[in-house]
């Protein structure tokens, strides 16, 4: 999961109370600390450390440069001062959070100390006149679940953003022949996000599980370990130190090269050429932190690193084929692939096996085989073609279904016929990734800030991640 450092950058205006703005700017500092969010203020800027005027906001924009933040958070302490918070949403051009604390009465003078509504309405304006795209968390009290809410989803908003541009996705051979449906634009995705293919050769991989498994130690206490986590079914020693060279090799990869996933041919040359399937690595790895899609399929490990950017639990992600509906539930369909889920996520161990691939002849060794743990679900896919690049996201939850080898969990969502006439009629294929967790608005919001992005929602809708936004199910406001 990418960190995030926020740039909080409090605003006032000349006419109201500095007293109150600065006792505002102290709440909104203690809840960043409370909720253990990373953040710098302007205390350096000016002695309020409070922006005020043009000149505050280009020594805020130098200062937040200087700190590498990773998003803006400008809080209207009062009215605030529009054009100085404009100036910096636009020079950082980094995802840019809205919100100003609930005005109390007025004194009983009829003095208003800050007007902080009046002012959002202002900044707003002035936002969209310098076409910058900013999220918005309704006008609340700061100890409001709203509050909370809202700036929680922004900061996955944001981790989500700043992951998918130039994210560097660590590509191991071509796409198997017969996947079509896996062929991305390199040159487009470089060229709009700076997303980087970093590739390397099966060659290569044979040739690093072969040294490693002859010199490096700790395959056979990897070996070992993957030994007493799960039960081996016909499983030869070689493919089980082979599957422990992989995984090495694949973590350490990506730490060089600072990859953000892996796409991995998995079968036919590999497995053909190496005796076994990457499958179980491919879910250990995964489970890192580093998701590995299967099938070389790149948009799928571009769809997992977002998705685990959004969720806030730092549960491992899953890429999966949307493979059958329910025998029997109109609106649940299996989430299933070979046996590549993270075993972290295994509903129950004692039953789970490490064992031979369950379709393609001859069964080599190296899938997973267990039902997958969840409590709530989360699904997306990156794709596109012809320069439409949509991301779909939907939620649901985990239904009861018949036994299945591989790695699996059957889904439930509301209108199961919407998901597939969706999934036909878009630019996407059969891979999804997957979580458990609902995270769909944090998805929603990020696509605010990858230029060329479509939202595409199935349940959640469009409308029903706003009014989730908007805090209408929560009754504290």
């Amino acid at each position: 999961m990418k960190s995030i450092k926020i740039g909080l950058a409090p605003t006032r205006r000349f006419c109201f109370s500095v007293e109150d703005a600065l006792r505002y700017k102290s709440l909104v500092e203690e809840k960043l600390k409370e909720w253990n969010v990373s953040f710098v203020n302007i205390d350096s800027v000016n002695p309020e450390g409070l922006l005020l005027t043009l000149d505050d906001a280009r020594k805020t924009v130098d200062y937040f440069n200087t700190q590498n933040v990773d998003a803006v958070f400008a809080p209207h302490v009062n009215f605030g001062t529009e054009e100085a918070v404009a100036y910096v949403a636009k020079k950082m051009g980094k995802p840019f959070l809205l919100w100003g604390p609930r005005d109390e009465a007025p004194l009983e003078s009829g003095e208003h100390l800050r007007d902080t509504q009046c002012g959002l309405f202002a900044t707003s304006n002035l936002l969209k006149k310098y076409r910058v795209p900013f999220t918005y968390v309704i006008n609340s009290r700061v100890d409001s679940a709203v509050f909370k809410r809202g700036f929680l989803n922004f900061t996955a908003a944001a981790r989500v953003a700043n992951g998918f541009i130039g994210a560097r996705i660590g590509q191991i051979s071509t796409r198997p022949p017969n996947f079509y449906t896996v062929i991305v634009n390199e040159q487009e995705l470089l060229s709009r996000w700076g997303i980087e293919l970093v590739p390397i050769t099966l060659i290569k991989i044979r040739d690093e599980i072969t040294r490693r498994i002859k010199s490096d130690k700790r395959v056979a206490d990897e070996a070992e370990s993957i030994r007493q986590k799960i039960n081996l079914r016909d499983i030869p020693d070689d493919a089980l130190l082979k599957t422990a060279a992989l995984k090495l090799f694949m973590l350490e990869w990506a730490r060089r090269e600072g990859l953000s996933a892996i796409a991995i041919r998995c079968h036919e040359d590999f497995p053909d050429d190496m005796g076994f399937y990457s499958c179980f690595a491919n879910g250990e790895v995964t489970a890192e932190g580093v998701p590995v899609a299967c099938e070389t399929d790149i948009h799928g490990a571009i769809s997992s690193v977002m998705l685990q950017n959004a969720s806030l639990t730092g549960k491992p992600v899953f890429l999966a084929d949307m493979t059958n509906r329910h025998p029997t539930n109109n609106n649940a369909e299996l989430l299933w692939h070979c046996g590549n889920f993270p075993y972290t996520g295994c509903k129950d161990c004692s039953a789970a096996f490490l064992g031979r691939h369950c379709n393609i002849r001859p069964p080599l060794p190296g899938t997973g085989n267990f039902e997958y743990k969840a409590d709530k679900l989360t699904v997306a896919r990156f794709d596109g073609i012809d320069g439409d690049y949509r991301l779909l996201m939907g939620q649901g939850k985990p239904a009861e279904g018949p036994y299945n080898l591989g790695t699996y969990t059957w889904m439930e969502v509301e209108n199961w016929p919407e998901w597939e006439e969706k999934l036909i009629y878009g630019p996407y294929i059969h891979h999804v990734a997957g979580i458990d967790d609902h995270c769909s608005a944090a998805l929603y919001e990020a696509v605010k800030y990858i230029p060329g992005l479509t939202a595409d929602p199935v349940h959640p809708t469009d409308a029903e991640l706003r009014a989730w936004l908007r805090g209408e199910d929560i009754a504290d406001e």
